[in-house]
């Protein structure tokens, strides 16, 4: 009782005699308090005092493209703190390949009666991929909101990473060690994120097509990317995501060649353990925690009535310098 006490009293951000006093039914406590420590208990999976049960916890859809890159377990974590705060209980949807699609869950959570739905990473950042659901959604006027660039007609309020201002720090830094040969690893040409890391690194730099690799998102795929840039001459390369840039490292390490000393490489997201890897990995960090937080505030708004923005917020990322960079070999 006391581990549970403790474990709810942190997750909500209150006191132990807070939580007590909610699951006595103690008089007291503000309501949005109580809904916070009921949505608590849901989400640690403890069960709610019988004389409790009765109440419906209010859902929130979280959909994740997936759960292999660190950085959407990090949303996760913060979107799912940051709702249980507010009494909101998040139910957790990830897509496999070959199972439940992003539509299949929407389906799902309309079925549940969810208040809200918060998507992190998925088709809205794809142009050419199918969006019916989010029209759906709209259509019955249920509270979204997206993280990380979606395509423009979709409406929805959004919370994304400045891409453009990541590609130009990850450059600058290349270009101040002394690399002229820079190339990129992106997602897929339809890719939002992606396009606008292009256009920033053309803005900034001199860019040829053929320094231009596209790759899925994943360790193998930033392997074959990067294998292909490194065979045109790329001594730099800053890639659209972690697994990406891990993915580089061994390409380059497979072609018998030294990272840093013969090809840097930079990721972004600064995910989980990347201070861990041999070398530990120069990236970009997203801002997890404030991201997460304003998505969430911005669909509590949106709940409870209120206005907000279908501006996109954007949020400054910062370059993190650690050991997979260095001066270019000498001709």
């Amino acid at each position: 009782m006391t581990r549970r006490l403790a474990e709810v009293a942190k997750k909500v951000g209150v006191s132990e005699a807070t939580v007590s006093r909610v699951l006595n039914g103690k008089p007291g406590v503000s309501e949005s308090t109580r809904q916070a420590v009921l949505s608590a208990l849901d989400v640690l999976g403890y069960e709610r005092p019988t004389q409790l049960r009765g109440e419906r916890a209010r859902l929130v859809g979280l959909v994740l493209p997936e759960l292999q890159n660190p950085i959407f377990p990090a949303f996760a974590e913060v979107i799912g703190g940051a709702l249980a705060q507010l009494g909101l209980t998040p139910v957790l949807c990830t897509q496999t390949t070959g199972g439940v699609s992003e539509a299949d869950y929407v389906e799902l959570l309309l079925q549940q009666q969810v208040s809200g739905v918060v998507f992190a990473g998925g088709l809205y950042a794809q142009a050419d991929a199918p969006h019916d659901h989010y029209r759906l959604l709209a259509d019955r006027k249920i509270p979204v909101v997206l993280v990380n660039a979606s395509i423009e007609d979709l409406g929805f309020p959004g919370v994304s990473c400045d891409d453009a201002v990541a590609v130009e720090q990850a450059w600058r830094h290349l270009a101040s060690l002394g690399h002229e040969r820079i190339g990129l690893v992106l997602g897929p040409a339809d890719h939002v994120p992606s396009a606008r890391k292009l256009a920033a690194a053309r803005a900034v730099g001199e860019l040829p097509e053929e320094h231009v690799a596209r790759a899925m998102f994943s360790i193998e795929g930033g392997h074959a990317a990067a294998s292909r840039l490194i065979d045109r001459g790329v001594t730099g390369i800053i890639c659209a995501s972690d697994p990406l840039a891990l993915g580089a490292i061994r390409a380059a390490r497979r072609k018998g060649l030294d990272v840093p000393s013969q090809v840097s490489v930079v990721g972004y997201d600064d995910s989980a353990f990347m201070n861990c890897t041999e070398p530990p990995l120069t990236t970009v960090r997203q801002p997890i925690e404030a991201m997460g937080r304003a998505a969430v505030e911005l669909l509590n708004t949106q709940i409870n009535g209120g206005f907000v923005t279908r501006e996109e917020l954007l949020f400054e990322p910062e370059l993190v310098v650690r050991g997979s960079t260095a001066p270019p070999p000498r001709s």
